[in-house]
């Protein structure tokens, strides 16, 4: 049952799961399918009622809106040494209820390396079980794919000239034309696998949550912010914060799980005293256990942006850039559940090597067929009006590692986030690598007449300092964040591989900061089946 306020029938639960996104609700399906065991699931924003939520093409909507969106400053960067505001979802579903809805599930040999570092039972058997458990793909089940499950995805089923055009140039330069992306590993591309379903938005909340939120063992409670985990003794015993401004506490018998994201679960831990020891005393808080990389180790995609000037009125601009057009579109989407509303952010992925000696992709692209004006940090995008198309790119696997840190001991302070993108020569020569392979796409083959001129950056930036500095300058986050509680054998990781924070007893980690690896795309995909494999483990330590 979702709890508007705190009025509920106990106060005490068997677990306590901190944040409603892809791996919280997943969590929360599947322990409470046992009637004897209570869980809460606590989301600080609100319930997923939004009306912009389900509809697709209005995720941009949402992205300057305080309601649904949390906006996390950077510390400053690049040349110019100016912040940027990271995105994360604020309603029940998290950042699944607010994302482009790209479905990636990263490639084999990402979660085979997470058992070569050290994880067992985190290997590509292991978490492909739980893919198939959860998804509902449109091709059917397969050795590789699920059929059935609560995840819906699905794809274009009928080309557009345009984006045909950028597929069939991505042919040109020997990339396999795929209709399941997540089929194999191999140099592909085609359009985008997305957490659609009949023209609405699949998120996490909708998929995992609403199907069996009444549920008389489970209680989900929205307007809750977590401040601290309450450790007694070495163990997690419940969690202290507040519920529209008011004191909240929640005893958790059995285990207390943090999904909060790679930003806000090392923070609620370093509030609870755990973390580095040098940074909590800095921000007033008492050491309760010194893990140094709490909070550490992070990895996030730089992807760059680039931006054409079609010759034909192509494309999505004339639709999306004037009210009179969004208002067809909106009438052709609620007659129908068809259109440009019903797509997903980006309609075409492509992923491909950028060395032939490579044994498998490391560069990923996505393709919009519109454009858009110049950003303000945390605002609503704004589509251009002359006809345009756009594309992101960025390195799969990035090597350089920043840091999300407290800066005070109270909760409602920013987090010291240092993104430290491009900080190392791989991740340079890589991102300078994709950029002249996505400027060469647009001049290949029939895409190439379709391409009046370059407008983002323009032919004007050509060196590999020029294209660097011009991905740290223009450039955005990836918003998959990964790493800040890293899982590993070591002492000074933060999580075991059965994601149990070390020096403290009955208290988990389930969500993307787990990662010690960025997984080969977007995460949406990867924390769902994180989420549903750490429910395993969870019930195995019961």
């Amino acid at each position: 049952m979702i709890q508007q306020r705190r009025e509920f029938s106990v106060a005490e639960f068997d677990y306590v799961i901190v944040g409603a996104g892809p791996a919280g609700c997943a969590l929360a399906n599947r322990l409470s399918a046992d009637p004897d065991v209570s869980v809460l699931l606590i989301e600080a924003g609100d319930q997923d009622t939004n009306p912009m939520i389900s509809i697709p093409g209005a995720a941009a909507q949402l992205f300057g809106d305080p309601d649904a969106m949390w906006f996390h400053p950077t510390h400053p960067f690049g040349p110019a040494g100016e912040p940027e505001v990271w995105l994360r979802g604020k309603t029940l579903g998290g950042s699944s209820s607010v994302n482009g809805m790209v479905y990636n599930r990263g490639s084999r040999e990402d979660y085979d390396e997470l058992e070569r570092l050290g994880n067992p039972g985190w290997g590509w058997d292991h978490i492909l079980a739980a893919y198939k458990e959860i998804e509902d793909n449109p091709f059917g089940a397969s050795d590789v794919r699920g059929a059935g499950g609560p995840l819906r995805v699905s794809t274009r089923t009928e080309g557009d000239p345009l984006l045909d055009d950028v597929i069939d140039a991505g042919g040109e330069l020997g990339w396999q034309r795929a209709e399941d992306l997540n089929e194999n590993d191999d140099e592909r591309v085609g359009y985008t696998m997305a957490t659609i379903r009949d023209g609405l938005r699949v998120s996490a909340a909708g998929a995992f949550l609403h199907p069996v939120a009444e549920r008389d063992n489970l209680t989900v409670a929205v307007h809750t912010t977590v401040d601290r985990v309450v450790i007694e003794d070495g163990r997690a015993v419940g969690v202290l914060g507040r519920q529209d401004g008011e004191a909240f506490e929640a005893t958790a018998t059995r285990e207390v799980i943090l999904a909060a994201g790679a930003l806000a679960s090392p923070k609620i831990l370093q509030l609870s005293g755990v973390g580095p020891a040098e940074t909590l005393r800095e921000a007033g808080v008492d050491v309760v256990v010194d893990s140094p990389n709490v909070g550490a180790r992070m990895r996030e995609h730089r992807a760059f942006q680039m931006q054409v000037r079609l010759t034909e009125d192509l494309g999505y601009n004339k639709i999306l850039s004037t009210p009179e057009g969004q208002q067809a579109a909106m009438v052709e989407y609620q007659t129908s559940q068809t259109g440009v509303l019903a797509a997903p952010a980006f309609e075409i992925v492509g992923f491909f090597k950028t060395r032939p000696d490579l044994d498998r992709p490391d560069a990923q692209f996505q393709i919009a067929p519109f454009s858009i004006a110049p950003r303000e940090q945390g605002k609503a995008l704004e589509i251009e009006r002359e006809p345009g198309m756009m594309g992101i790119g960025y390195a799969l696997r990035p090597t350089s590692e920043g840091s999300v840190r407290i800066t005070s001991a109270d909760p409602d302070a920013p987090v010291d986030i240092d993104a430290n993108y491009l900080d190392t020569e791989y991740d340079r020569t890589t991102t300078v690598a994709i950029f002249r392979t996505l400027r060469g796409l647009f001049g290949t083959g029939p895409l190439a007449k379709r391409v009046e001129r370059e407008t983002l950056p323009g032919p004007e930036v050509d060196t590999d300092q020029e294209i660097q500095d011009f991905a740290l300058t223009v450039g955005s986050a990836g918003y998959h964040a990964v790493g800040t509680c890293a899982m590993g054998p070591n002492d000074d990781d933060v999580v075991d591989s059965r994601l149990r924070v070390r020096g403290v007893a009955n208290l988990r980690v389930v969500d993307a900061s787990v990662f010690p690896t960025l997984v080969s795309g977007n995460l949406n995909g990867p924390v769902s089946a994180l989420g549903w494999r750490a429910a395993d483990l969870i019930i195995e330590d019961a």
